[in-house]
């Protein structure tokens, strides 16, 4: 209990115990009497911070409200981007099929070039791509190692050794950058469609500063997120349902570890829900998928990192936005596709040695929530901790 609360109960406990007819403390015994009430105030005080404590039997939720994918970039763009931003769908096009007085037909036109987005190869690009350089990137070190094509995460206690191959395809395309068309459109999509609401659960927690085994649960959430007045920042103390029916494909639950208030996870296979618009539902598979998150009671930020399985990541592209929403930030599906193969750095083929994904970070921010569960729901993730020592 703090001195200035001490203080406000002494104030009122004086006259109200006159007025009943009590005892009070008469001058030069004030210290022994307050000494007393503090002793008597513990107890309740200690019962008042652990009501307001939001890690209920050892459990803290988050739900996400923030989700960008991992570009670093700088004020001018010039350190990652030196040769400009590259190309799009109407740029390709009319250098392909320029207005200079030939006749082109539809199928060899639009519909060659939808093909070549629906069906893409790895043949060489007819147009130049510009790849994001520079010593930086968000992300972690993936595959243990520091080589020559790694990053530097950015900041004072920059890290070797990232892995982010992703940022490289798309940290020039305009799309992907801060306020580029689909960095905004995700987000906002992420905010406000149910179907992607992604909660984390961890348990097995004893402390959010120091605790060397802690489980931790994916779910897909069903409730909106919890506004401000302002409608404008989400605040934590939110609910949510998880959707244990027909979002059983997104449940993942693995382990991890919290060191000075981080959270860092072993790998898992994650399946993210990604909605765009009001009917294109499809998925994010991230393969190897880490964490690595500052916990607070209130909040969670971070990384999450891993492997970005191609043909998903290629396929939630085109089904999600059309051509007309890919070219306001010079995004070129057939181009991307190429690079990202080329630049594909994990999960060989078995068949054909040819990787199939591609090492990437996404940004994200939390807020805490409350999951509500009915009697029926079996998602509670029995303590590992208590089951070492027989409980």
């Amino acid at each position: 209990m703090t001195r200035r609360r001490l203080a406000g109960l002494l104030s009122v406990a004086a006259p109200t115990a006159l007025l009943l007819g009590l005892c009070v403390p008469t001058p030069g015994s004030e210290s022994a009497w307050a000494g007393e009430a503090a002793k008597s105030a513990q107890p309740a005080a200690a019962a008042d911070l652990q009501g307001a404590s939001v890690v209920r039997d050892r459990e803290i939720a988050y739900v996400m409200t923030n989700t960008h994918w991992a570009i670093y970039q700088t004020p001018d763009g010039k350190e990652e981007c030196p040769q400009g931003l590259n190309d799009g769908p109407r740029e390709q096009f009319n250098a392909m099929f320029p207005d200079n007085g030939a006749k082109y037909t539809y199928k060899d036109t639009a519909m060659a070039r939808e093909i070549a987005t629906w069906f893409p190869t790895t043949d060489k690009d007819q147009f130049p791509f510009r790849e994001a350089s520079g010593k930086y990137a968000y992300g972690l070190n993936l595959d243990g190692k520091i080589g020559p094509n790694d990053f530097m995460s950015p900041g004072p206690e920059g890290e070797p050794g990232v892995d982010n191959q992703l940022y490289r395809v798309i940290g020039c395309v305009g799309n992907y950058r801060l306020n580029g068309t689909l960095d905004i459109f995700i987000n906002n999509y992420m905010q406000q469609y149910n179907y992607n609401r992604v909660v984390i659960e961890l348990t097995d927690v004893d402390s959010l500063e120091n605790d060397n085994d802690v489980t931790v649960s994916i779910y897909r959430g069903l409730n909106h997120l919890l506004t401000d007045g302002t409608g404008n920042d989400f605040v934590p103390g939110g609910s949510q349902k998880l959707d244990l029916r027909w979002g059983k494909q997104f449940i993942r639950h693995f382990h991890g570890k919290i060191v000075k208030g981080v959270l860092t996870t072993e790998p898992v296979d994650a399946v993210l829900p990604a909605m765009q618009n009001t009917a294109d539902t499809t998925i994010e598979l991230i393969k190897g998928m880490r964490l690595k998150l500052k916990l607070t009671p209130e909040h969670a930020e971070g990384v999450m990192a891993g492997y970005a399985d191609i043909d998903t990541f290629y396929r939630e592209m085109n089904e999600a936005w059309s051509t007309t929403i890919l070219s306001y930030g010079q995004q070129s599906p057939p181009s991307i596709y190429k690079a990202m193969r080329r630049l594909a750095d994990g999960y060989p083929d078995p068949k054909t040695g040819q990787n199939t994904a591609i090492s990437t970070a996404i940004n994200v921010d939390f807020a805490q929530a409350f999951i509500v569960r009915d009697k029926k729901d079996s998602s509670k993730v029995a303590s590992s901790k208590s089951a070492e020592v027989g409980q």
